[in-house]
């Protein structure tokens, strides 16, 4: 029968301890050097992903400024909002227009006399065809949909109902059947005819010239307006490029009331895209200084101390804010002459004030000097593009890091797979010596019996 024993019964030793010990010993320079490496990886990770996270997001701020079309944000006022309301794209042209609305655009609606028996009234049966403009359907009028709800059901759910809505309203006296063209304007009109059966869908007919039971409580309409004195019409209450690039959206007609359509640069969305940058690019400024600076007091230094491609960013950006703009407009050639300056700490600061006068004194040279070929927006634009770029050298730098934390992550593996070797030989050793003990102290035991028994 095998003897099982455990490492250390012989010596009295605990082999477990002092085996997990010495690998342990054997394996904490390496392991310590990787794991400084992998600490160091991980910092610089983090840090070049937070400063690519921030130079993005000032490249994404910077495709509203990096060009002069960019710049061709035009908003539409109106007089009285009440009677119409405009919105204005940027191939719209500043410039005041006089407006007269003289009709807005209505839906075709018929009513149907009014039925003392209410929704449950029969009205007949027959082929019931109902047409909008030049679409029409045709729905079979039974035993099972006769009534006046029958006939509103039917209607509203005919698959080729193309733009017909059906409801009844009721009243003390009964109820009326309404039919309602689902889209506006003159070319839109309905007709109902009605053919076999017993006649009685004859009270429904419309059919101007032949059979009109129905009655029109609204007459299909086009919207009317005049622009500068010139005549427009639509079957919606929407004119969209009477003037070009302007949308005019008519709410009330008043014949005879002249509003006015102002259309002019949209100085605000410019401030706010300007105030954007200003805020990004302080907030890549802050990152960059962040990861570079040294604390004297507590002796810890950033991941990218020293670094020469921060370093050189930091200097390329600083350069192009402080720079002029060749080929702008004086006096606006500069930021500082529309109020963003520069602070001791690389950061900007906006004068809003000073921006806003010099938007209303020429937009235009604004939208130049960030806009234009050489402009601060073209110019920073191309350089982030460039620095975010797939062959960028910060992409360049992770994918090298990555590298190195895969290689870091394959000694690891190496040194653990050494690790179990030297533990195997430790146990080798322990178990021997446990071999040897347990001979010498047989060995022992019986010299001591022997000469015991001699006395």
């Amino acid at each position: 029968m095998p003897v099982f024993q455990s490492p250390g019964i012989a010596s009295g030793l605990d082999v477990n301890t002092l085996v997990t010990k010495l690998v342990d010993a054997e394996r904490a320079p390496a392991k310590a050097r990787l794991d400084r490496a992998d600490n160091k990886i991980r910092s610089q990770v983090s840090a070049l992903g937070q400063l690519k996270g921030s130079w993005s997001a000032l490249q994404t701020t910077l495709a509203k400024l990096k060009a002069v079309a960019a710049f061709q944000i035009h908003k539409a006022d109106s007089s009285d909002t009440d009677a119409f309301t405009a919105t204005a794209s940027e191939s719209a042209a500043p410039g005041s227009y006089a407006v007269e609305i003289l009709a807005t655009a209505a839906a075709h609606k018929l009513t149907s006399n009014l039925m003392a028996g209410g929704s449950a009234t029969v009205v007949g049966t027959g082929d019931l065809t109902v047409a909008v403009g030049g679409n029409a359907f045709t729905m079979t009028i039974d035993a099972t949909n006769n009534t006046l709800a029958g006939i509103r059901d039917a209607i509203n759910a005919a698959p080729d109902n193309k733009g017909v809505r059906a409801a009844i309203i009721n009243t003390s006296g009964g109820a009326v059947l309404t039919l309602t063209a689902a889209i506006t304007g003159a070319a839109n009109t309905l007709r109902v005819t009605q053919a076999g059966g017993n006649g009685g869908l004859a009270a429904l007919a419309y059919d101007p010239g032949v059979l009109t039971n129905l009655t029109q409580s609204v007459a299909a309409r086009d919207a009317s307006i005049k622009v500068e004195g010139f005549a427009a019409t639509s079957p919606t209450n929407t004119f969209a490029n009477i003037v070009d690039g302007v949308t005019i959206n008519v709410a009330t007609a008043a014949p005879g009331n002249i509003k006015t359509l102002t259309v002019s640069n949209d100085s605000s969305a410019t401030v706010d895209n300007v105030k954007k940058f200003v805020q990004d690019f302080n907030a890549a400024i802050v990152v960059m200084s962040q990861l570079r600076k040294y604390n004297a007091a507590t002796k810890e230094a950033g991941p990218l101390l020293g670094d020469a491609m921060l370093r050189g960013v930091e200097t390329s950006v600083r350069g192009i804010v402080a720079d002029s703009v060749v080929g702008a407009t004086a006096p606006y050639d500069t930021l500082s002459s529309i109020g963003i300056t520069t602070q001791a700490d690389g950061t900007l600061q906006l004068d809003e004030t000073k921006l806003n006068t010099a938007l209303g004194t020429n937009f235009d040279a604004i939208a130049k000097l960030f806009g234009s070929a050489t402009g601060v927006g073209a110019r920073m634009a191309a350089y982030f593009d460039a620095q975010l770029q797939s062959d960028a050298p910060i992409t360049s730098r992770m994918d090298s890091l990555n590298t190195q934390k895969l290689r870091n992550n394959r000694d690891r593996d190496t040194l653990e797979a050494r690790m179990k070797t030297v533990e195997q030989r430790y146990r080798k050793q322990f178990s021997s010596m446990d071999t040897v003990l347990a001979g010498l102290q047989q060995t022992s035991a019986f010299l001591s019996q022997r000469l015991g028994s001699n006395r």
